[in-house]
Formats: structure tokens, C-alpha cells, sequence
């Protein structure tokens, strides 16, 4: 289970107005690389990854300089319009939408290399089950390329075990219900507060909800997470103005 930083609920001041914020009040498939509105369509690419329970996979590539927006869904399989409950044979996934220009498809990579064990059998840790298989969803020959070469690389670690990862092109990607995406901010009632109460289909296109989706399950590295910390229990002190970058 995630935990806030110290610095972030250990605040008096901030702590009290965590608790004035509390006590106050079919899907359709959609192709990755559809961008939401925060960024210009034409400025996004999408890479899709599946990498064990989908609530820790979003917030592992939420705070990488150049990620957009990130989701949750369900791909990989055959059933039509999969359900939380009724997955069939899809696995979960996150959908990372990013800025070529400042990040690159490789970063990602090394990212969902680092961020599960892919030598893992039929799950991942406490969760276990095919939905939780480890897949990189390839968008073109480039980066099934890439992804080859660093599954290689992963493999050549050591030899005294498999590599479980597969590589498959890209199909449909089914967003998953309201309720699973940027799981670890909405666990963090105060982050929802302080950016406005978004409405869930802004949440889920906010590159600023995808941060602090990070934030939030202490997957941002230490120095931002005590940068972000700080400019909180800054605007918690100034009354509560709501937080619109980080």
C-alpha cells in the first residue's frame, strides 16, 4: 500500500484542511494514440503496456517529463467491451500518451521494464491471474524492435530464468470504469480537492492528475516528490487556492 510522504500529512495545517476538504462534500473502444484535450492532437504519441494490477501501472509513468495524460484499460484479448469483472482472456493495461519531442518511446521501455518483475508466472506478486501478464503493445516495426532488444537485454541478465514478457501489435484498447482510473489520487482525497474536483472525464486527460497520480503512490523521484510536497503545504498555507501546475 502506498503511503504519503511525511512532509505531506505530517503538516498540521495541511492535515486540517484535509479534513474540511473530506467532511465538505457501455464502453467503445478506442484506438491508442487518440489524444484527449490537454494537448494538441498533433503533438501526442500513445504506447500501451501491460505490466500486472493497472492502479500501480499508471502511476509508475505519471511523472516522467513528457507523459501527457495517462489511463487504464483492458486489451490483448477477444472478448468485446470487457468488464472489470469480466475480462475473458484481455489483461490490464495502462495507455501512456506523450511528447515525442521530449520523451522517447525507449524511455517508456525502460520504464515498464523497472517497474514489474517480467520473469512472473501467471501474475504479478500478490495478484495473480492471466489479467495480470506482462505485454508490450507495439505500434509499428520500430518499436517492435525495440521492444525485442530490450527484452533481449532484460533476458541476458540472467539466463537462469524466463523472460514471461510477450510483444504483440497494438489493437483495440477499452478504457476501463471510472472508478479504476488514477486510482491512487482519488485514495488521496485532498489531491482531488486541491485541483478542483475535476469532473472524471477531465481527470482522466489531465497531464496535472497524471503527476499527482504519482505523487500520490510515491513514484515520482525524491526530489520531486519533496519539490511537489513543498509547493502543497505552500498553497495549503496561502488558503487553499486550487493547484493548477507542478
Amino acid at each position: 500500500m502506498a503511503r504519503a510522504p511525511a512532509t505531506f500529512l505530517g503538516s498540521p495545517v495541511l492535515l486540517l484542511f484535509l479534513l474540511a476538504a473530506v467532511a465538505s462534500g457501455a464502453r467503445l473502444p478506442v484506438r491508442p494514440g487518440a489524444a484527449g484535450r490537454a494537448q494538441p492532437r498533433g503533438a501526442s504519441a500513445a504506447a500501451v503496456f501491460a505490466l500486472g494490477n493497472f492502479w500501480r501501472s499508471e502511476a509508475a509513468f505519471g511523472c516522467l517529463p513528457g507523459v501527457l495524460r495517462t489511463s487504464v484499460g483492458y486489451a490483448g484479448g477477444s472478448k468485446a467491451s470487457p468488464e472489470y469483472r469480466n475480462l475473458a482472456d484481455h489483461a490490464e493495461c495502462v495507455k501512456v500518451e506523450y511528447d515525442p519531442r521530449l520523451i522517447q518511446y525507449k524511455q517508456l521501455l525502460d520504464v515498464f521494464w523497472a517497474s514489474h518483475d517480467p520473469r512472473e508466472v501467471f501474475g504479478q506478486g500478490p495478484d495473480v491471474g492471466n489479467q495480470y501478464r506482462s505485454i508490450i503493445f507495439t505500434n509499428g516495426t520500430l518499436e517492435a524492435r525495440l521492444a525485442a532488444l530490450t527484452k533481449e537485454r532484460e533476458q541476458a541478465k540472467d539466463r537462469t530464468s524466463v523472460i514471461t514478457t510477450e510483444i504483440h501489435p497494438v489493437g483495440a484498447f477499452y478504457p476501463a470504469e471510472p472508478e479504476h482510473q488514477k486510482f491512487e489520487l482519488k485514495r488521496k482525497p485532498f489531491l482531488v480537492q486541491l485541483i478542483g474536483n475535476l469532473p472524471e472525464e477531465e481527470l482522466m486527460s489531465s497531464t496535472l492528475a497524471a503527476k499527482l497520480n504519482a505523487f500520490a503512490a510515491e513514484l515520482c523521484p525524491p526530489k520531486t516528490q519533496k519539490r511537489i510536497s513543498a509547493k502543497i503545504d505552500e498553497i495549503a498555507k496561502k488558503g487553499w487556492p486550487i493547484l493548477r501546475d507542478i
